[in-house]
Formats: structure tokens, sequence, C-alpha cells
């Protein structure tokens, strides 16, 4: 009996340490869940228009908030490696254990879900803001819908997903569609699921995380680029920013999104709690925007609880901490190149590229 008890013991103290561990980031971030809301689905935006300077962007402000995310990547990092950190993985084990589960299950409900609602909705390609007056496209939808019932043509679906997608790069750029990769990611898991596939010995679910990754770090490069585009939200409702400025306001949505979604890609104790931050977020804002919202999201958001309740384990080392900066700052450098210089390359022609 002591035994038991003994062993109940660690169980418990995970699972506390779990809630507490996740509250406090949640209750911080609850008000920059309306900021995760898609600008474009909402506000009038223009895409070729000059985004914002890097000696703007990487101002001071800027500076102190990306060192203290990196801190809290850190610490997150080395207490993966000790005892908290694995009471906190066993309590995540337990909690996700149904949802991990029935990962494709959700993820086919989910977006079976979307295809129809997108369908309902009629005028749309993949996303709100990207319109059709194509009369066969939302049958289409319905039709790939009606193919997430039987696992056998699952892999159907995701390639009607890669059209759409083509489709919608063909009428609005290439650069607008990089804010939707996961779409690719997800039709790569629906595709590689249906055929009991391993690219490359990769695990579908790895390359969804991946791809929802990149989503969101672009994502947040455009917070800081277009900081004028989220104006009229904050207009509307100016509790959202906590009593900050806008433009501070958006400068740390974009931090934490970047963050967050760089975690994705790092220890897997760290993704996992990234990714249940994400979602919260992501559910957060359904409440401020409505259906539209909660319909755009809906796939974004079963990937998440998938990587939550993904129990892949690995190593953790003091390197890994070590080397957290070097790689968060590589990976915004990226980022940041990509977005500038793409955008000069495509509208401008590399005239005007970005001072810092």
């Amino acid at each position: 009996m002591v035994r038991v008890t003994a062993l109940r013991h660690p169980l418990r103290l995970g699972t506390r340490a779990l809630a507490s561990f996740a509250a406090l980031p949640l209750l911080l971030l609850a008000g920059t869940g309306s900021a995760s809301a898609h600008v474009k689905w909402f506000c009038a935006y223009d895409v070729a228009g000059q985004p914002r300077g890097l000696e703007q962007v990487l101002c001071s402000d800027f500076e102190w908030l990306t060192g203290l995310a990196i801190v809290c990547l850190m610490l997150g990092c080395l207490a993966e490696g000790t005892p908290l950190g694995a009471a906190l993985m066993n309590a995540l084990d337990r909690v996700t254990a149904r949802i991990r589960t029935d990962t494709e299950l959700l993820v086919r409900c989910t977006l079976g879900f979307f295809l129809v609602s997108v369908w309902g909705l009629g005028g749309m390609i993949l996303t709100p803001e990207l319109k059709t007056e194509v009369a066969w496209i939302p049958w289409l939808q319905l039709a790939m819908a009606a193919c997430l019932i039987s696992r056998r043509t699952m892999p159907l679906t995701g390639l009607g997903i890669v059209f759409l997608f083509s489709y919608a790069t063909a009428q609005y750029g290439l650069f607008h569609l990089a804010d939707y990769p996961v779409f690719l990611g997800v039709a790569v898991y629906l595709i590689c699921q249906g055929l009991d596939l391993k690219p490359f010995e990769v695990r579908p679910l790895d390359i969804v995380r991946w791809t929802a990754a990149i989503t969101l770090m672009w994502a947040s490069v455009e917070k800081w680029a277009y900081p004028q585009w989220t104006d009229p939200l904050l207009a509307a409702k100016p509790q959202m920013t906590m009593g900050a400025t806008p433009e501070l306001f958006m400068q740390a949505a974009g931090v934490i999104e970047f963050t967050l979604a760089f975690a994705l890609i790092w220890t897997p104790l760290v993704r996992r709690c990234a990714a249940i931050i994400l979602a919260a977020i992501f559910v957060s804002a359904v409440f401020e925007f409505g259906k539209v919202d909660a319909i755009g999201h809906s796939g974004i958001i079963v990937v998440l609880l998938g990587i939550a309740a993904d129990d892949v384990r690995s190593v953790v080392r003091v390197r890994d901490a070590a080397w957290a900066p070097a790689y968060f700052g590589g990976a915004l450098a990226i980022f940041l190149a990509l977005y500038y210089v793409g955008h000069e390359a495509l509208y401008a022609g590399l005239t005007a590229l970005p001072i810092i």
C-alpha cells in the first residue's frame, strides 16, 4: 500500500505542476488571443504595400522582448531534463492519451467540418479572404469532405487541398499563400496516413508540425511588417492591448507567436507546452471573432492538439538550452530576410531593399 502511494505521489505532483506551469502563461497570453485572429480575414490589407522598415522593427522594445523569449525557451529546455520535466511529460501523456489514440480521426472530423463549412459559406477557396466566383469549387470542397469518411479515400482529400492551394497561388500570388503552408502539411498528412507512407522515415505528424511552425513564424513577421493592418481591430477593441500602446502590443504579439512557433520544432516538452498555449490562444480568439475565425483556424487547432498529445521523447541535454539562442536567432534572421527580400523581389524588383 505504501509503495502504491509512493508511485502515485510523483504522478499527482506532475499533474499539479502541469496545471501551474500552464496557468501563468495562459493568463499572460489571454489578452493576445485576439491578435491571433488572422487580420486579413477581418480588415483591409495590401500585400503589395511597403512593409515597415527593419530599422523600425528591430527597435529596443523588440530587442528586450526577444531576449525575454530566449530566456523562457532556455529555461524550458533546462527544466525538461529534470525530474520535474519527466513528471510533466508523464502528466501530459496521461491527460492527452485519448487525443493521441484518435489523432487521425480528430483530423479527419475537423477537416470535414472545415470543408463542409467552407462549402456552406461559399465563394472562398481555402480561407475567408481567398475569394472565388468559380461555381464548381464549393462542390469540390464538399466531395473532399465526403472522401474523409473512409481512410482509403482520405488521400484524395489531400490531393484536393494541394490543388486548391495551387489554384489560390495562381490567383493571389505566392507571397500571399506563404501565410498558409500548414495546408500543404495537412495534405501530406492525409496522403501519408491513408497510404501508410513514411517519407524519408519522417512521421506525417512531424511534417505537419514543421509546416504549422513555418506558418506561424511567417505570420508573426507579418505582424511586425504591417502593424497598421490591425489598427481597426485595436480601435474597435481597445481592451485587447491591456494598457500597452498599439505598437508595443503588436511587437509583443509577434514575438510571442514567433517564440511559440519556434518551440514547435524544439524539444518534446517545450513543443508540447507551446502547442497547448497556441491552441488556447486560437480558441480564445474564436470568442472575440465568431464562426469565421472558428472555421478558418479549426485545422491548425486540431494539428496543435495532435502535437500536444505526441508522446515521442528524446534525450534533452544542457547543450540544447545552450544552443537555443543561436537557433532562435538564426530562425528569426531567416524569416525576416525571406519576408523582406521576398516582398521586394516580387513587388519592387529588389530596387529598394530594407535598411537596418
